[in-house]
């Protein structure tokens, strides 16, 4: 039977891979912002971006707020371990938050077309850095160099090669997953160049971060033992879902099925974020902190199950709604 501290963690993790698929297929249309050309030749894919982004790319960031929200409760001293050691990645990414929003606010009520082009290149630069710096924070604790004291080396914690893959397969799945479902809105909308244009794109940006994330696993395995062993173990079945569903999105969107492409890519990217938390089991940091001797007291994690539970009951039905909304034939001819 599953303990509460470990309930508790798996609550929190599910909120990790609702920020990774959610957030990420957000995060990734930046990469499309920035490559889709002169401000004539990119106009059509700028406009598709505003369109799919707009209403969701405030509610993604539910899940991140959901996320902090349970580590410092549920387990605070492995939370302040973190803060203290990889507090440089981590104001990187805050500041890139900050900057994303408000440039993609800015853009569209921008005097003159220098002022959307300087907003344009901020907004679209912030959504790339953004998850590589939340990416080189998980490859620090997966690769144990988070001490339980805190205050670990604030450089070499998120500078190493674990991190830096890290970050920049958080960067490749973000744009692959932006780039499939960006193509479906493209289709939708009838739109046949533009999606002819993502889809390329995206099949390139797959292919690119596939062979990234095999390439990782070298330096990987030396740098991150425990994470490694994990993966190759507990982990490695859902390491082989993700790949069995990374390579059916390719297909799907080779043979232009840009619809059904969505959910492989989903599924794919799920399944290795979960793969990544089921490897580092039972460490919450790796080598240093255990689950079960990280969390706080029994009475909190019990009122941050109940607060998980009326979450599910509250927020979920908006959120489903909103992305289902977004998502239809209806939204992408509006």
């Amino acid at each position: 039977m599953m303990s509460l501290e470990v309930a508790v963690a798996a609550a929190m993790f599910v909120g990790v891979v609702a920020y990774a698929v959610l957030g990420g297929a957000d995060f990734g249309s930046g990469f499309f912002d920035l490559t889709a050309g002169s401000s004539r030749r990119g106009a059509e894919m700028r406009t598709l971006v505003d369109h799919s982004i707009g209403p969701v790319w405030e509610a993604n960031h539910v899940w991140l707020i959901y996320v902090l929200v349970i580590w410092w409760t549920g387990f605070p001293e492995s939370f302040a371990a973190a803060m203290t050691t990889l507090v440089l990645p981590l104001l990187l990414a805050l500041l890139g938050i900050v900057l994303r929003g408000a440039s993609f606010a800015f853009r569209k009520y921008s005097a003159t077309l220098g002022q959307a082009r300087l907003f344009g290149v901020i907004f679209a630069t912030a959504s790339i850095l953004t998850p590589f710096f939340l990416g080189t924070v998980a490859g620090a604790i997966a690769s144990g160099r988070v001490p339980a004291e805190g205050v670990g080396d604030r450089w070499s914690s998120w500078l190493n090669p674990t991190s830096i893959f890290g970050g920049l397969i958080a960067v490749g799945t973000c744009a692959f997953l932006a780039g499939v479902f960006l193509a479906a809105d493209a289709a939708r909308s009838d739109k046949v160049r533009l999606a002819e244009d993502l889809r390329l794109r995206a099949l390139v940006v797959g292919a690119v971060t596939g062979v990234v994330v095999l390439v990782a696993l070298v330096p990987v395995s030396e740098d991150a033992p425990t994470l490694s062993e994990g993966l190759a173990g507990r982990a490695a079945a859902l390491v082989v879902v993700s790949a069995l569903a990374g390579t059916a999105t390719l297909w799907l969107l080779w043979e232009r099925r840009y619809s059904l492409a969505r959910w492989p890519a989903v599924v794919a990217v799920a399944s290795v974020v979960s793969g990544w938390g089921v490897a580092q089991y039972p460490w919450l940091l790796v080598d240093e902190v255990r689950i079960v001797d990280a969390a706080g007291a029994s009475a909190t994690l019990q009122a941050l199950l109940v607060a998980v539970g009326l979450a599910v009951v509250v927020v979920l039905p908006p959120l489903a709604y909103l992305l289902r909304l977004t998502q239809s034939e209806e939204w992408s001819r509006h």
